[in-house]
């Protein structure tokens, strides 16, 4: 079953109620058991949530996925996880990805910059592709945010039917042994 699978990777919901700075940071919310279920429901709203929070360029994005968790009483640990989706290996492919997604639908040209880590280039490029960037960061998010949702719930949904009709099938006598 897939929860099984998923517990394999997760921590245990005790080793993380049972954080102190988390217990002061989020009193009782942390003990709502909503946020530690591994049900078709949670997963599969974890993995919108992490996936959409992965998409959109901003600092602490496992600080806004564990927000929106709260918010939509799905998986905690899912949604802060996939988070890392976007990490530095594949930051970059993503955000120019979106940024020209957003160019797209804005439609307007897509700027060509030659590459400088300076704080000066940083805040000047910035200026001129954040519209675009966020944009298409927001559109990609959402709609790879609702084919893993949907993906994760179809998935779950041919799992469970598919362990069904196997113990359906072990139950049955054996046609062979009736002879």
């Amino acid at each position: 079953m897939p929860k099984k699978l998923i517990k394999r990777y997760l921590p245990h919901p005790d080793i993380i109620k049972g954080n102190k700075s988390l217990q002061r940071f989020l009193g009782h919310r942390i003990h709502d058991p909503n946020l530690w279920h591994l049900n078709r429901r949670s997963v599969s709203m974890a993995f919108f949530v992490g996936v959409f929070c992965a998409f959109i360029p901003i600092p602490f994005q496992m600080v806004v996925a564990a927000f929106l968790a709260f918010i939509f009483r799905c998986n905690l640990p899912i949604s802060v996880v996939l988070v890392w989706i976007t990490n530095p290996l594949t930051m970059p492919a993503i955000f120019y990805f979106t940024y020209k997604i957003g160019c797209y639908l804005l439609n307007t040209p897509v700027l060509e910059l030659e590459m400088e880590f300076t704080t000066e280039w940083i805040s000047k490029q910035f200026a001129n592709i954040w519209q675009p960037l966020y944009f298409g960061s927001i559109i990609s998010g959402i709609l790879l945010g609702l084919v893993s949702y949907l993906l994760v719930r179809l998935y779950w949904r041919w799992h469970v039917t598919k362990s069904w009709l196997h113990r359906k099938k072990k139950r049955q006598p054996n046609q062979h042994d009736k002879n």
